[in-house]
């Protein structure tokens, strides 16, 4: 079986929502909004898994979040097991996943991350523009 997403990266990304390091306001309400889903009790969480924001959606080396499996009991993610089931995920990368370690801060719960990116939507700060401007020159799927 093979696995059409890859791993985590080593480190979640600079501009991963989950990083405690990361400026607020960077992504849209909507992103945010979907971290606090995966805090929910297994049954009730999201089936899609959260890939990491510096590929496209369709990207052919699109892979997990570092973040979201740093931050979130990888056995509990309904996604994850999902993925598993239906071939999007092999063995080998739900086990990356489960195991997963950021080496950098991650902020404990989506709810917590959610509510810090989300204090910044109304004014970024310079840190956060420039963030912003580099992921829309390298996502080719976003929109302005």
């Amino acid at each position: 079986m093979s696995s059409s997403l890859r791993p985590p990266a080593q480190r979640p990304c600079e501009s991963c929502p989950y990083r405690r390091d990361v400026p607020a306001g960077i992504w849209s309400g909507e992103e945010y909004a979907k971290l606090r889903r995966y805090d929910a009790e297994t049954p009730d969480q999201p089936t899609g898994l959260f890939q990491c924001h510096q590929t496209d959606a369709d990207s052919a080396i699109r892979r997990i979040c570092g973040g979201w499996a740093g931050c979130h009991a990888g056995e509990e993610l309904l996604a994850l097991r999902l993925a598993v089931l239906d071939g999007t995920l092999n063995a080998a990368t739900y086990r990356a996943v489960v195991e997963y370690t950021s080496p950098v801060p991650l902020f404990s719960s989506g709810r917590e991350a959610a509510a810090h990116g989300e204090a910044g939507l109304e004014a970024p700060n310079e840190d956060a523009r420039r963030l912003i401007t580099k992921i829309t020159r390298t996502r080719q799927d976003l929109t302005p």
